[in-house]
């Protein structure tokens, strides 16, 4: 069974979406559409502006959401899928490539969510930290066991966990981890705390803006984050989606669900290919390729 992945916040690099432009009046259409939406140039930062131009959540986020979006739709009849599923932000490209979100809708919630996370950022400082070469119970359990908030936050394959939360517990448990026998435990370059209660904020504000969102039945099942199986009921979908922003990303666990459930070969659509080099760390017996469009 054939399953397409979707990367998430990380993926973008400078120049990205230019060659899609040029490839066809479709691509063109839509980013001048999404232009509109977003009340700005988004395409001007994303074929001629710099990293750190695209380090803006505003952009980061709209921009590797079009890139993935439109990557899916040129490839037309080929786009078969018998599963989907997407890394965080990528969740959202699934569902639009998968046809249960409009492009117009799907746009319009990553740039709220964009908009909404940084807001929740601004309020406590916060961060995140990668963790490898410890088990997933031996961290779980040192975020349990430290003072302040600081959770698992993603899954990303056997040996690397990310954990957010404040600032202070991540030293701390970035500290204790190390002192278990974490390879490395580093605290990276990013604004907040995502998929965490830090984030509660910015989920309530897009809860209100998911459930006033129309969403139907999608063509194949979409593995979401935050359950790690497949979904394809419209308001299972929203409770998903909004409980994400929140909860950790599941990832390593949908990927084993996907190949359990028959997923033997797995596509990365969008910018980089991060997914594509964490599925040989998850599971070498199926097959995973990036695709360029």
């Amino acid at each position: 069974m054939k399953a397409y992945i979707f990367p998430g916040q990380g993926a973008q690099f400078e120049g990205m979406g230019a060659d899609l432009y040029s490839q066809s009046s479709e691509a063109k259409e839509l980013f001048t559409k999404a232009n509109t939406i977003l009340g700005f140039a988004i395409t001007d930062s994303m074929f001629t502006g710099t990293a750190e131009d695209l380090k803006q959540t505003k952009v980061t986020q709209p921009a590797i959401f079009l890139h993935s979006v439109i990557s899916a739709k040129l490839l037309g009849d080929s786009f078969k899928p018998d599963m989907v599923a997407g890394h965080s932000l990528g969740e959202f490209s699934a569902l639009v490539a998968a046809g249960a979100l409009s492009f117009e809708d799907g746009l319009r919630l990553v740039y709220q969510r964009a908009l909404a996370m940084q807001e929740a950022c601004e309020v406590k400082a916060s961060t995140m930290a990668a963790v490898l070469g410890l088990d997933d119970e031996i961290v779980e359990k040192v975020c349990a066991e430290t003072d302040g908030v600081v959770v698992p936050a993603n899954y990303n394959c056997p040996g690397q966990l990310v954990i957010s939360g404040s600032i202070d517990a991540i030293n701390r448990a970035c500290e204790t981890l190390k002192e278990k026998g974490a390879r490395r435990a580093l605290v990276l370059p990013v604004g907040g705390a995502f998929h965490s209660p830090l984030m509660e904020p910015a989920r309530e504000k897009l809860a209100k803006a998911i459930n006033e969102t129309s969403l139907t039945t999608p063509i194949c099942p979409v593995y979401q984050n935050a359950v790690a199986k497949g979904v394809t009921h419209p308001s299972d979908i929203k409770k998903n989606l909004i409980a994400q922003l929140t909860a950790p990303v599941k990832w390593t666990q949908s990927i084993q669900q996907m190949i359990t459930d028959g997923g033997d070969e797995f596509i990365e659509i969008g910018p980089g290919k991060v997914l594509t080099g964490l599925m040989r760390k998850i599971d070498r017996s199926v097959t995973a390729s990036k695709m360029d469009v």
